[in-house]
């Protein structure tokens, strides 16, 4: 009895996140739709290629999905590796520093979160490079669907110009921030609730903003 009393408030925790994820995903789209139309413009005009740029990441169980930006980067720019170092990599668009710096190449993933692939709050997606070097304890962060933004994000905002001061960004990342990271995502994991993740996306506000 206890078990089946638990599983029932665990699937209604999960109803309530996806109710919340909807809502909010569908107003802060129809808010952002104006800016959407200016930055899309922006990016066509700037440089060659799409607006979008769609990555396979690794989402819940394992099952791959594609993560939407918009583009901030040349065409091609997958071939010369999956990490983006520093604010000077040379395969930004000048435009895409613009919006890298603020955050808002991410937007569009709120398409993502209705589509049922994401959740505003959890797990930062990798791509499958690195997920391939995750051991048991780690794939647990697999366990339920990646999000925007999480704790992560927040105590390593400022990743890529971590990567930029490193000698060897690939090694710096793999041995020291990702498992960082998976750490974070554990502890959050350990006690979710729809107001710790309202905590989350306040303090990823306040970060975007400077402030």
């Amino acid at each position: 009895i206890l078990f089946h009393s638990l599983f029932n408030i665990y699937y209604l925790i999960l109803i309530m996140k996806r109710i919340f994820d909807i809502l909010t995903s569908s107003i802060i789209l129809m808010t952002f739709f104006p800016f959407g139309v200016i930055i899309s413009l922006s990016i066509l005009i700037t440089s060659k290629g799409g607006v979008f740029y769609i990555q396979e990441r690794i989402g819940k169980k394992l099952k791959p999905f594609g993560l939407l930006k918009f583009r901030t980067m040349v065409i091609g720019s997958d071939s010369k590796g999956a990490l983006t170092v520093g604010t000077n990599d040379s395969r930004i668009t000048t435009i895409g520093r613009l919006l890298r710096k603020f955050k808002l190449d991410e937007f569009p993933q709120f398409f993502n979160v209705l589509l049922g692939h994401m959740s505003i709050v959890g797990p930062r997606p990798e791509v499958k490079e690195y997920v391939d070097l995750y051991n048991e304890e780690q794939l647990e962060v697999l366990n339920v669907k990646p999000g925007i933004t999480d704790i992560a994000s927040l105590e390593y905002f400022n990743e890529n110009e971590l990567l930029g001061r490193s000698s060897d960004p690939q090694k710096t990342y793999i041995e020291e921030v990702l498992p960082a990271k998976i750490e974070l995502n554990k502890q959050y994991l350990r006690n979710p609730s729809l107001l710790s993740d309202i905590k989350i996306m306040w303090r990823t506000f306040l970060k975007i903003i400077g402030v």
